[in-house]
């Protein structure tokens, strides 16, 4: 006899709920319990799909760098059109604007997930690490367009738009920052190379 609902997409649906605790009560509030009260599912349905809390938090992360390659092909697909400095400026919002700050704190707060993660992606912080290869896509597309000097160091200036960018968003309760505050610190890093 069943004893529930079947859960179509339950991987999904978690995860979903996951963020949705991480941006409404931070990294400390997420546990398997809050996750699952979220979601509105029992709490064995989390560990039938993940051996543990851990390995479900360190598929979140994986799943959200996955997301960044759309993010990726997007801005580079803006590459020759628009200004360099509003491209940048939409990408830092995009990226902040979600639920990455939430991951990012979740990453640096929890050994464990730091742990699992560093078998795949031994440098850096996962996701920002991702993002600042996407920005230096971008920025190396733009050079080959010579729309930015061709002695640019994109990989200075794609670290140092990510960690501003970080900066900006990060602490924030509430209200993200405005366009303008962005657009004037992505302004100020690449105005030395912006042709």
């Amino acid at each position: 006899m069943p004893t529930g609902i079947a859960i179509r997409d339950a991987r999904n649906q978690l995860f979903d709920a996951a963020e949705r605790v991480l941006l409404r009560d931070g990294a400390n509030a997420l546990t398997s319990r809050a996750v699952t009260t979220e979601a509105g599912v029992a709490k064995g349905v989390l560990h039938r799909h993940f051996t543990d809390f851990d390995a479900f938090l360190a598929q979140l992360v994986e799943d959200r760098i996955t997301r960044l390659d759309g993010q990726g092909a997007a801005l580079r697909g803006r590459a020759g059109i628009g200004t360099v400095t509003e491209n940048l400026t939409g990408a830092l919002i995009d990226l902040f604007g979600s639920v990455a700050v939430a991951i990012i704190s979740l990453v640096i707060s929890r050994d464990e997930l730091r742990a699992r993660l560093r078998k795949n992606r031994p440098t850096g912080i996962p996701l920002l690490t991702e993002a600042t290869a996407m920005i230096a896509s971008y920025l190396t597309a733009e050079r080959e367009l010579g729309r930015i000097a061709a002695d640019a160091d994109v990989n200075t200036l794609a670290p140092t738009l990510i960690g501003a960018g970080h900066l900006l968003f990060a602490g924030r309760e509430g209200n993200p920052p405005e366009h303008a505050a962005v657009h004037k610190v992505v302004t100020t890093v690449i105005a030395g190379v912006v042709q």
